[in-house]
């Protein structure tokens, strides 16, 4: 079918647009639908049908009335689920507060206080977006229309510019100019490695073979990483428009979207993405009249964290089990059913029309000179606002934390940067940075040179009183349980070294099994097969590097000084608070306690098992935990 003309539906749309009364916003991210934002937007439909407000769930031509709409992900999550009424951003919205919104805010233009962001650092509260300084100090382009638009509407995507740059490249350059354009913006792949994409998208190119294809790494499985799927729920249409960029760049016919089947929003909104692009024949055939066609497929991936290597998401979307394969070749010259195939994840093609849209002299203004644009981050752990940010490359892991996401948190959710200990980045794939790291730029050379990667965005944050003992083995038990089992470094290794670190943590280490484990994870790191079990060792290796000192109280002094490993904590009574009730004595399973009543009791660390039933129990606060 003959592609409509998206000037037209951007004129329409906007047009229509102005004339509605109100737009009322709910985030409709997988964050906010888990704390009932759903609930929310059904109240608020409900709430204005019971006034008779008129209210449209959908822009259309005529429409003069209130505009209600879900949206993507906001970013910010820890202050979720959130609600905007024109300019006016509320925050931990229940549905129960939808009635008093309506009547003050949209039918009078009243604030309502305890709705609105608080800031502790000057203890104002934020009326709008841009008065909320996780937003202000952001640098959101791939990030500005989530939580802005409906994702669900393709033409409210097209009235704010998109599938402009699609059109150009189909209809007013050639692949070598898409190239080339691509190449000079120095966009580097988001999803790990950092390699230059127009050189990516130039090898493909200059490959002679007819059939080529695009493939989509949507395969997000690192711990506490939504980058992906929060720009898939927020903004479909912009991976599908760099999608059709590369293919027409290296001349390819058919794609894939390859995403985890985690992720049922993301896949559902991609798929009504699609859906909505051929019903306007941006997809399809005779793209935009120029004679070429591309056609997009969904495939969902079983969560294998390995299918997020390229050669095993290739094996996978052939139908074979998802293992890597020795490289050369690479997938530009052999890659889907043996074709030349580009592999860019989300974040990367989401990107692309930006880069075109700015131009690559102006992209390239962003960053460094070497990392170029700007990098979303899923910012975890001890945290104040947990959430999704978008900084320009280079910005300072001190900014991130503090400046952005409201600086490191105790574990009673109070804020204390000073209590910042490390951050994992980059994933189990990535490494550990410290106090001595906060002023490092966040970019691919930087963190490369410290020992650690970008990854796809990981950043975990961890105060004092995590143990980074514990915190390395986490990490490995994951890189362990989803080795693919091809090589054997990567097969046995992992799980050697997991057994070293449970003897370290449960009070077995020695000396000897710290380098024992150090040798290990060296040996993994260069012989496993792909990226997979080269770099599972990166949380041992830089725990072990920065946290040392640790590690050696682990195994000499056997305690756990941050109080954490269940093995080596010592519990004592402390005999001015005990009362000499018995309680824990009763409680006890293995007759560790002794004492008589009305006196204070002991613990018999011998017979102690540390199962916790006496701190449990006692009402006075009497049994400690030592380190």
């Amino acid at each position: 079918m003959a592609t409509k003309d998206i000037e037209k539906i951007a004129t329409d749309f906007n047009k229509a647009y102005k004339n509605i009364t109100k737009r009322i916003v709910i985030c409709g991210g997988t964050g906010c639908i888990a704390g009932g934002s759903l609930k929310v937007y059904e109240t608020f439909q409900k709430e204005m049908a019971a006034r008779k407000l008129t209210c449209s769930l959908k822009i259309s031509e005529g429409c003069r009335e209130n505009y209600l709409s879900l949206s993507g992900c906001r970013g910010f999550c820890a202050q979720g689920p959130l609600v905007s009424v024109g300019d006016i951003f509320y925050t931990k919205v229940k549905p129960e507060d939808v009635a008093e919104i309506i009547e003050k805010t949209l039918l009078k233009g009243e604030v309502i206080d305890r709705l609105l962001y608080h800031n502790p650092a000057n203890n104002q509260k934020a009326k709008t977006v841009e008065e909320i300084p996780f937003y202000a100090k952001q640098e959101r382009i791939l990030l500005h229309d989530c939580g802005r638009i409906n994702p669900e509407d393709i033409n409210e995507y097209i009235a704010h510019g998109g599938y402009a740059q699609a059109k150009r490249a189909y209809t007013e350059m050639t692949p070598e100019q898409i190239c080339k354009e691509m190449t000079e913006s120095g966009l580097r792949g988001r999803g790990g490695a950092g390699f230059p994409t127009g050189k990516k998208w130039e090898f493909a190119r200059i490959e002679p073979e007819g059939k080529k294809y695009v493939i989509c790494n949507a395969d997000e499985g690192d711990p506490g990483a939504f980058m992906d799927r929060s720009v898939m729920e927020g903004n479909p249409n912009a991976v599908l428009e760099g999608m059709m960029i590369a293919a027409r760049a290296i001349g390819a016919d058919e794609g894939y979207v390859y995403v985890r089947m985690e992720y049922p929003l993301a896949i559902e909104r991609i798929r009504k993405a699609i859906k909505q692009a051929e019903e306007l024949g941006i997809l399809g055939e005779n793209i935009f009249g120029s004679g070429l066609n591309f056609k997009i497929n969904v495939m969902e991936g079983a969560g294998a964290f390995v299918c997020g290597e390229e050669t095993a998401l290739i094996a996978s979307v052939e139908g074979k089990r998802g293992m890597p394969k020795v490289k050369p070749p690479f997938p530009a010259h052999s890659g889907l059913f043996g074709k030349p195939t580009v592999i860019n994840n989300v974040e990367t093609l989401a990107t692309v029309a930006k880069v075109f849209e700015m131009g690559a002299k102006e992209f390239k203004k962003i960053g460094t000179l070497s990392s170029p644009g700007t990098k979303t981050f899923a910012v975890t752990g001890h945290i104040a606002n947990t959430g999704l940010v978008e900084v320009p490359m280079g910005t300072t892991l001190r900014q991130v934390i503090n400046d952005v996401a409201g600086g490191t948190t105790n574990d009673d959710g109070t804020v204390n940067p000073s209590a910042f200990k490390a951050a994992q980045i980059g994933g189990p794939s990535g490494g550990c940075l410290t106090k001595e790291h906060l002023d490092l730029p966040l970019d691919y050379d930087s963190l490369k040179a410290a020992g650690a990667m970008v990854g796809s965005g990981g950043l975990v944050v961890m105060n004092d009183k995590t143990c980074m003992v514990n915190v390395a083995r986490f990490f490995l038990e994951f890189t362990k349980r989803e080795s693919c089992g091809k090589c054997v470094p990567c097969r046995e290794g992992t799980e050697q070294m997991l057994t070293m670190l449970n003897d370290i943590v449960e009070g077995r280490g020695t000396l000897q099994t710290l380098e024992n484990l150090e040798d290990l994870a060296k040996a993994v790191q260069k012989a496993s097969l792909c990226a997979l079990g080269k770099t599972a060792p990166n949380p041992v290796l830089s725990t072990l590097k920065h946290f040392k000192d640790e590690y050696l109280a682990h195994v000499v002094e056997k305690r756990c000084p941050a109080g954490v490993c269940k093995a080596l904590a010592r519990y004592e009574i402390d005999a001015t608070k005990c009362k000499g009730c018995g309680m824990c004595k009763r409680a006890c399973p293995v007759q560790a306690i002794s004492g008589t009543v009305g006196k204070p009791h002991q613990i018999d660390p011998k017979k102690c098992i540390k199962c916790g039933g006496c701190k449990a129990t006692c009402k006075f606060g009497a049994v400690a935990v030592k380190a």
